[in-house]
């Protein structure tokens, strides 16, 4: 009987890939993954993983199996909340899910499943997993996007490997959400009912402006804001000896100064915002709300832009470096002066929209066929072919 161990996060997703695998004739372990304990920073008033520990563990009682909790706050410190203090630091914007995911539920905890014995590590991500059998008899793994299109989780794995993939089981990637708590209903799973969670990955509820001001202390800088007419976005067309010229000028996001525009506020730190953000700006007055179209940490400015159309929040390409490039399917991967099309995303939720790969030295362009709103420093862009996702990378 093969052994699967499960990571019981107390949400019902999970709860429900344990009990199908179960079903299936599985020998199988529920983990509770605890990823905080440090009291310099505060989480919330509420202790959120007792709670979820507490519901992973009557749900394995109800499933008749083993239960225990790891602690791996040391590991989860080290690799995501210290990553994202710096990154924030620098003006960047880092998606703690895409991390965690890869630093800590498929490296750092499959680690502890595979020494207790497990053949596979199981979670209640919605996506699926392929095998192609190659001619040579070797296995290649597919990461393919979840039957339920609004749930779709295939984003968050972005950074798996074939070793990671080739080790996994994802139980409910065929079904839609609406049937996963029917399953959970039906068998009297405490977590039948619970809300999904929104907090910062497996860690629960957290305001990230309140968790942010207790590393990155507040300084207080002033707001632009810019008007939609300033000659950066009126730049003359050029012609470009090679493809590779006209990606790089494409790729290029519009340079600032305070002279481009007027103040028309004060924030307490630049390092708190990220591009396309609407909310915490607290200037009123304007025709149309103001977004954030750029953040200039060094100078601590924020500049803006009047309403959701205003072109210092488009752009049509974007580069990821050789060091932040990351194939889920190597046997895929393009060399240097080789095209791909796919359909790309740089963030969760986002529909997949059409764009081409281009191979470079030292990287790799995603020029896409519309302009993107808000490509963000520091978040994941991901590729996919029809419905599998194929490579990854952080944009720079």
């Amino acid at each position: 009987m093969k052994k699967v161990v499960v990571g019981l996060s107390g949400g019902v997703d999970s709860s429900v890939a344990a009990y199908l695998l179960k079903e299936q004739g599985y020998d199988v372990i529920g983990l509770f993954m605890k990823n905080w304990h440090d009291d310099s920073v505060t989480i919330s008033e509420e202790c959120p993983w007792l709670e979820d520990s507490n519901d992973a563990l009557i749900v394995a009682e109800k499933l008749g199996i083993p239960f225990q909790t790891v602690d791996l706050s040391v590991a989860y410190k080290e690799r995501i909340v210290d990553y994202m203090f710096r990154e924030y630091e620098l003006g960047r914007t880092p998606n703690p899910d895409v991390l965690c995911n890869r630093e800590i539920k498929f490296d750092v905890f499959m680690k502890i499943a595979l020494q207790l014995g497990a053949d596979y590590v199981a979670t209640g991500h919605y996506c699926r997993k392929g095998t192609i059998v190659n001619t040579d008899g070797s296995e290649t793994y597919q990461l393919l996007s979840g039957e339920d299109t609004n749930k779709d989780q295939s984003y968050f794995l972005c950074q798996l490997s074939q070793e990671q993939l080739s080790k996994t089981l994802f139980p409910i990637g065929e079904l839609q959400k609406p049937e996963v708590r029917k399953i959970a209903a039906a068998n009297h799973l405490i977590t039948a009912d619970k809300k999904d969670s929104q907090g910062l990955c497996f860690i629960g509820k957290v305001r990230l402006p309140d968790f942010l001001q207790q590393k990155l202390k507040p300084k207080k800088g002033v707001i632009i804001e810019v008007p939609a007419e300033v000659e950066q976005y009126n730049r003359t067309k050029v012609n470009f000896e090679t493809k590779e010229e006209e990606l790089a000028y494409t790729a290029e996001k519009p340079v600032y100064q305070i002279s481009d525009g007027k103040v028309v506020g004060e924030h307490q730190g630049a390092h708190y915002f990220t591009k396309g953000q609407r909310k915490g700006l607290a200037v009123g007055g304007t025709q149309e709300p103001l977004f954030v179209i750029e953040t200039d940490v060094v100078e601590n400015v924020i500049y803006t832009g009047q309403g959701k159309s205003h072109p210092g929040l488009y752009r049509n390409t974007l580069f990821v470096t050789d060091e932040e490039l990351h194939w889920v399917r190597p046997d895929l991967a393009i060399k240097v002066d080789e095209t791909m099309q796919v359909m790309a995303r740089i963030r969760y939720r986002q529909a997949l929209e059409k764009a081409t790969i281009y191979k470079v030295n030292g990287g790799l362009y995603v020029d896409f066929e519309e302009k993107q709103s808000a490509i963000t420093e520091g978040q994941f862009v991901a590729w996919y072919v029809e419905d599998e996702l194929i490579g990854s990378g952080v944009i720079a």
